[in-house]
This record gives structure tokens, sequence and C-alpha cells, in this order.
């Protein structure tokens, strides 16, 4: 199915929640409304047509400086069985950072969610087990943001553990040649 077809199937069917789309080079995105989007997701899985049983990744994207509600977070679905592709993006805003959580449509939701979390601060309501999965689970802020900070308050001791490894790699080359 044409990707610009499945748009066309989800405007006919949520019409209220479409926000806008989107096409370029035979992809398609669909940005809906944030309180909808499991429904929408939902709907997209389990229409015998539309059959998107594969959720690819799921992440977000910062749009600090650019515009409010801040965040997208993105959903790349593929349907194993038709061979169709969609991007479908729901807005967040930074002050209620929320959106629901589709862990229970997509096993693989769990891990990406948890990444989302961890490196956005988005919370997923409803996720069985919402905690940091990169970073450490006392680390402050989200690394993906745009305001978090480039550089640390370390100066050069962020930086020892890379020139011990050099030396170390430097002493290695010199004992095998």
């Amino acid at each position: 199915m044409d990707p610009l077809e499945i748009v066309k199937i989800i405007k006919d069917n949520f019409p209220k929640e479409v926000l806008w789309y989107r096409c370029f080079r035979d992809e398609c995105d669909i940005t809906v409304r944030q309180e909808k989007i499991k429904e929408i997701l939902a709907y997209l899985k389990h229409h015998p047509s539309l059959d998107f049983d594969y959720l690819i990744d799921l992440t977000a994207v910062d749009y600090l400086g650019f515009r409010e509600p801040r965040f997208d977070v993105v959903y790349h679905l593929m349907s194993i069985k038709h061979k169709h592709r969609i991007r479908v993006k729901a807005q967040v805003r930074e002050k209620d950072c929320y959106i629901t959580s589709v862990a229970d449509l997509w096993r693989t939701a769990e891990w990406f969610e948890r990444e989302c979390f961890d490196m956005f601060g988005i919370q997923f309501v409803g996720h069985p087990d919402l905690r940091r999965i990169l970073m450490p689970e006392d680390w402050n802020g989200y690394p993906l943001r745009k305001d978090y900070p480039v550089q640390s308050d370390l100066k050069e001791k962020e930086w020892e553990t890379y020139r011990e490894l050099k030396e170390a790699a430097k002493v290695w080359r010199e004992d095998e040649g």
C-alpha cells in the first residue's frame, strides 16, 4: 500500500486528531494529537489491511527554541506482511512531558520508551518498568535535550581515562613492534 493511502486512512478514521502530514520520496510522516496516540497506533496495528506488526523504532526530537510543544515522539512502523511503512509523530509539551505507553502493543516499545525517557526525560504513562536504561540511575539530566550542558565542570579530569588508554595503546604497540 502506498504511504499516502495509509495517511488517507488515518485522516478518514481520526479526522480531528491529525495535525498535518508530509510526504517525500515515497515516505510519509503524519503528526497526530498526543492524547489519542495509543488509539491511533492500536488501529494501525490491528486493522487487517494495515497490520503494522513491527515497531522499528521509537525516539524523540527536541525543538527547543523553535516551537512549543517542545518535543515530538516519533514511531517508525512497518507491516512485515504488507511491506509498507509509516512514521507517526505526537507532540509533547515540556511542561507536561508525558505520553501514553505502547509497550502493551509492541514488546520492543518497553526498551525504546526507556531509552527515550532516559535521554529526553519524556514519561511514558503505563509503562511496566520505566527507569533509566543507558545512564546510571542517579544521573542528573537528560543528555539528548538541547539544553543539556555540552561540557562538564570536570575540566581536564574528564579526559584522564582517555589519556591513560591512549598511553597504554602506545606502550602496547611498542611492545608488539
